[in-house]
């Protein structure tokens, strides 16, 4: 996709030509012409298969678009790299629909047409036939490294100030050190389509930087010695909080406590997550309700009704067994819990162990079984439920129900510091929350978006 300039070309062959000089009496002339071969255009396959990738990007991105805003580190970051994808979608329908001549074309470039930087080599560095000892370069040069990958580079002082070095995968821009290793901010964009944008680190991604790639989804936050290890997000009161409880917020061994509804204040995120003294409100509140076929929540009515009598967006969830038919659990969740207008979409809580799975005949056969439960759920109360889990659950189980993690949404359990990189509706950021008038610790969420997306998730039950 992306074309190796004719100057480009002739700057590798210089390189290579040039780059053990070790004095300056062996400095070698250029020869007069130089032929150069290149394609003007790719063949339609590849340009077909690029075009789906940058579709394939542009969905992700616009999914990261919609449930982010600008307060969020790196946004402006994605949003200038979306405009760019865009542009290149619209050259590649046009390529796609005008193809060129796809034979390989021959140039011979004379030496008053070629770009003639330094070169810079073991000991000096050479210009315009001229060899310089001991003198310090500035302005553009090119190099080799120890890879022999190639290196155009900007120097002031003999520093280099950016550079572009190009390899079999693809093209890196920024910073650099000495050694000339990616160290500071930068680029890097594939041939395969993905596009890198942050820092790295003695050439690794090190730092913060996001990732566009056709074959996942956007990855931006904090990365590690080449690793993506996740999104941090900034809890502030633009946020969208609340709670999930059971009976285990009213009992503690023989005692009973009750919820004091009108003194309910987040006042913890869990000992993970700072929020600086910071509390904030609860804005919806998730009730367990049916366990199997036989357990029910004693206090789900009491805590939904005065739930509802406080005006907070109010949803039951079922805890599944793979103990009993899912066709009797989704009666038994929808007999014994309320269901009524505005309310939140009905969640099903699916725990199991990797024992337990495999008990009943592996991934597929808990899939099936899940399908079932949440087919009877949605037709009896005409909302689509919710699936919570756990994002080592989805890795590892989900691979094959793509329809799954497609149809519904998705909550996803994880109490480390980064948000879940898989597409939610809501996050359990942590299990030992405080909030104001309930005793001992809570399950804390929060919406993976903000006030416009919450609007329409109230209205329409679903997210987007």
């Amino acid at each position: 996709m992306k074309q190796i300039t004719t100057e480009i070309i002739l700057l590798i062959a210089i390189v290579l030509f040039c780059y053990h000089i070790p004095q300056k009496e062996h400095i070698p002339r250029i020869p007069d012409k130089v032929e150069i071969h290149y394609k003007p255009q790719p063949h339609p396959d590849s340009l077909r298969q690029w075009l789906q990738g940058t579709e394939h990007e542009l969905e992700e991105m616009q999914y990261y678009l919609r449930v982010h805003d600008v307060t969020d580190e790196g946004y402006n970051m994605v949003a200038s790299y979306y405009a760019t994808l865009k542009h290149r979608k619209h050259q590649l329908q046009y390529r796609f629909a005008y193809p060129v001549n796809t034979d390989t074309t021959h140039h011979f470039i004379k030496a008053k047409d070629r770009l003639m930087p330094a070169v810079k080599t073991n000991g000096g560095y050479w210009r315009y036939g001229h060899f310089h000892i001991g003198q310090p370069l500035n302005g553009k040069a090119i190099v080799s490294d120890s890879s022999k990958r190639i290196v155009l580079a900007v120097y002031d002082a003999d520093t280099i100030v950016t550079a572009t070095r190009y390899d079999s995968l693809g093209t890196y821009r920024g910073q650099m050190s000495a050694y000339l290793q990616a160290s500071g901010q930068g680029t890097y964009d594939a041939h395969d389509g993905s596009h890198y944008e942050g820092f790295f680190l003695n050439d690794q991604r090190h730092g913060f930087g996001f990732e566009s790639s056709p074959h996942h989804q956007v990855r931006i936050g904090a990365w590690k010695e080449g690793h993506f290890l996740g999104e941090k997000i900034q809890y502030t009161n633009e946020r969208i909080y609340g709670i999930d409880i059971s009976r285990y917020q009213h009992e503690q061994g023989r005692k009973r406590f009750g919820i004091n509804w009108r003194q309910l204040r987040i006042t913890s995120l869990g000992k993970r997550h700072d929020i600086g003294g910071r509390t904030f409100p609860v804005s919806f509140v998730y009730i367990k309700s049916t366990e199997s076929t036989s357990i029910r929540n004693r206090y789900f009515l009491q805590d939904y009704t005065a739930a509802r009598a406080r005006r907070i967006p109010v949803g039951a969830y079922h805890f599944f067994s793979l103990q009993t038919a899912p066709e009797a659990q989704a009666t038994y969740f929808v007999n014994h819990t309320l269901f009524r207008k505005g309310d939140f979409p009905p969640v099903l809580d699916v725990e199991p162990n990797d024992a337990q799975i495999q008990k009943i005949g592996g991934d597929e056969e808990l899939m099936r079984r899940i399908r079932i439960f949440m087919e009877i759920v949605e037709r009896r109360t005409g909302m689509r439920p919710i699936l919570y889990i756990s994002q080592m659950f989805i890795n590892q189980h989900m691979k094959n129900a793509t329809d799954i993690k497609q149809k519904y949404n998705v909550w996803i359990a994880r109490y480390g510091e980064y948000k879940p990189d898989v597409k939610l509706v809501y996050w359990q950021l942590c299990a030992d929350g405080h909030v104001n008038g309930i005793k001992g610790a809570v399950d804390i969420n929060v919406f993976n978006g903000y006030q416009g997306q919450w609007d329409e998730f109230v209205r329409t039950g679903f997210h987007r």
